[in-house]
């Protein structure tokens, strides 16, 4: 499969009237092909970037089967332009490459004469303050837990269930982490509510899960390019405690973590596995 991964936004240049400058960018995973474009800002429109993916798909020799993108404010722009090609724009987080890419290029720009001098971050995005799910779908209840790196690759991944988003890229084993490895994860119990809320977390595209202390502590989900809900909110000191080593296990696990959801605690049934990443 050939994924491009792309950005299409303003960085910290202008041209010579003093006009901001926007940057198209386009790699593939391995960074074995790479493309770039510069336009004024009033320039850039789906005309511009259909043009330019173009000439980049000749360029490659490669037409992408999927090309990535991660800010949410350049999605709409490529898919519109894409569409004539017949290529396909994904939304998601999951662009390593091109993030990259983009940290090294902020040196760059420094360094050249069209250097405007204005704050520039390049990967970071506007988050909006999280909201809690739909009440209608949560659970009957729920738990941090763990398993180990090989239990989670060789057993639970293989449990028959309805919805399921395990990257083979981010399993475990492949990563490099040892088969004792302590995967954490978050657990729901949900009922009958087991198959809606599934669905409706299939809709949002799980990304992470954060433990945030505060008054009362909570736990985040991280879900599609920038949207954030609150997963659960509670007071226990023993959940706080199970909250903590469920952060420290993330970080332990290079970030990986789960969120499972079953109808019960009998082991028996699972509804929804995600294997997530920070």
């Amino acid at each position: 499969m050939i994924i491009w991964e792309a950005d299409c936004y303003r960085r910290p240049l202008q041209d010579a009237e003093g006009n901001p400058l926007w940057e198209l960018l386009i790699c593939d995973r391995d960074f074995q092909f790479t493309y770039g474009a510069t336009a004024p800002q009033k320039g850039v429109n789906s005309r511009w970037l259909q043009q330019q993916l173009d000439t980049a798909r000749q360029k490659s020799g490669q037409v992408p089967d999927e090309i990535r993108v991660f800010r949410p404010q350049c999605v709409s722009l490529l898919q519109t332009a894409a569409q004539p090609l017949g290529l396909t724009v994904q939304p998601t987080r999951t662009t390593p490459t091109i993030k990259q890419w983009l940290v090294q290029r902020s040196q760059w720009y420094l360094a050249q004469p069209s250097y405007s001098g204005e704050p520039y971050e390049p990967i970071a995005l506007d988050r909006p303050a999280p909201i809690p799910i739909p009440e209608n779908l949560w659970g009957e209840q729920w738990r941090f837990g763990s398993l180990s790196a090989q239990d989670f690759q060789e057993s639970l991944i293989y449990e028959p269930m309805p919805f399921q988003s395990v990257p083979t890229e981010w399993l475990p084993l492949k990563v490099g982490l040892p088969s004792t490895a302590s995967i954490p994860g978050a657990i729901i119990d949900a009922g009958r509510r087991a198959l809606p809320l599934c669905q409706w977390l299939d809709e949002q595209q799980p990304a992470a899960l954060s433990y945030i202390p505060g008054a009362p502590d909570g736990v985040i989900l991280e879900a599609g390019l920038v949207d954030r809900w609150v997963l659960t909110t509670f007071e226990d000191e023993q959940v706080a405690i199970a909250g903590r080593n469920f952060s420290d296990r993330q970080q332990q696990a290079t970030g990986l973590h789960f969120l499972l959801v079953r109808p019960d605690d009998s082991g028996m049934t699972f509804t929804g596995l995600w294997l997530l990443r920070l």
